[in-house]
């Protein structure tokens, strides 16, 4: 089912998000530059917004309060939120783009605005990368003791009453195909063809 923010309270952004050396420095640029802003929509910046974590950086985090998750919050999810979140788990990144009018995931590290849609790099699962849903059996941060992330979050759970993927992120794909130079959306929809040619 499409995000709703009401329910999910941004359970995905609990734990910050893991960025690259460009989405790292970005931020850091973007925190400098707007951080009364930023301030002024009730984030709680603390003076380095980046930290270093095994393997990378991602966005700081900070405790949550228990009326800020959702309902039904994992268990095994930390109770901690990205410190770009305000209260209600609105993204103090996206606002900002949003008023500058640039498109919403215009500053957003690419794993943000891509939720719940994962991009696998070559060699993982199949020879080429792949863009996919994970689900309980093949979430990539399953392991044991841990169920997973993507799973286990609003969006990124299967349910029976939902829509079709394609149709539910739209927005996401048109976008990802946007900065592609492909149309991966009007793939995804186009009517199946019959390739057999006749001699």
């Amino acid at each position: 089912k499409p995000c709703e923010m009401s329910q999910c309270r941004a359970t995905c952004c609990h734990d910050g998000v893991h960025l690259s050396e460009e989405e790292a420095e970005h931020l850091c640029g973007i925190a400098a530059k707007y951080r009364q802003r930023l301030l002024e929509y009730g984030l709680s910046l603390p003076e380095s917004v980046i930290i270093g974590i095994a393997g990378g950086q991602k966005t700081a985090i900070r405790e949550a309060d228990d009326e800020e998750l959702a309902a039904d919050f994992p268990a095994h999810f930390p109770k901690t939120r990205c410190v770009f979140l305000d209260r209600q788990g609105f993204c103090g990144i996206q606002k900002l783009s949003m008023e500058m009018g640039r498109d919403a995931w215009f500053d957003k590290p690419l794993t943000c605005w891509m939720h719940p849609l994962v991009l696998i790099p070559a060699g993982k699962w199949e020879e080429r990368p792949v863009l996919t849903l994970v689900n309980n059996s093949n979430d990539p941060q399953k392991r044991d003791g841990y169920p997973g992330y993507g799973s286990c979050t609003h969006c990124g759970r299967a349910d029976a009453e939902g829509s079709p993927a394609w149709q539910v992120l739209a927005p996401e794909l048109r976008r990802l195909g946007d900065l592609c130079g492909r149309n991966i959306y009007a793939e995804l929809t186009a009517p199946e063809c019959d390739w057999e040619i006749e001699a």
